[in-house]
């Protein structure tokens, strides 16, 4: 598969497949004339690392979890990787909780006229 189709399959621009490579999450192939080429599960593995992304976690903590994906091979290493990602997703579930919460009391002030809105 050509960089444009993977981009458009997986819907990312080719600019961030790029970066991928760059980063080492994803691999390509070149043909003679230099063209990239991908494997039909390249959609997937953007669309996986799309999902790491958006849930903050950074290139270099993508890189240590793809090998487990590829291999299902956990060490004791990527397991407390794996937990520490987890713990960290917990709390900012719990922040956005308390902000939403936060945000639902001022429009209920905010809807019977209140002006005590975020004190």
């Amino acid at each position: 598969m050509r960089i444009g189709e993977v981009a458009a399959k997986a819907g990312v621009s080719v600019r961030a497949l790029r970066y991928y490579e760059q980063q080492n999450l994803l691999h390509s192939t070149r043909n003679p004339g230099g063209q990239r080429r991908y494997s039909a599960g390249a959609v997937e593995r953007v669309r996986l690392i799309q999902q790491l992304y958006s849930v903050g976690l950074p290139s270099r903590t993508v890189r240590e979890i793809l090998p487990f994906v590829d291999s299902d091979k956990v060490s004791p290493e990527l397991l407390e990787l794996l937990e520490a990602a987890r713990d960290r997703l917990d709390r900012q579930m719990a922040d956005l909780r308390d902000v939403r919460d936060r945000l639902h009391d001022c429009i209920t002030k905010a809807r019977e006229d209140d002006p005590s809105c975020g004190s």
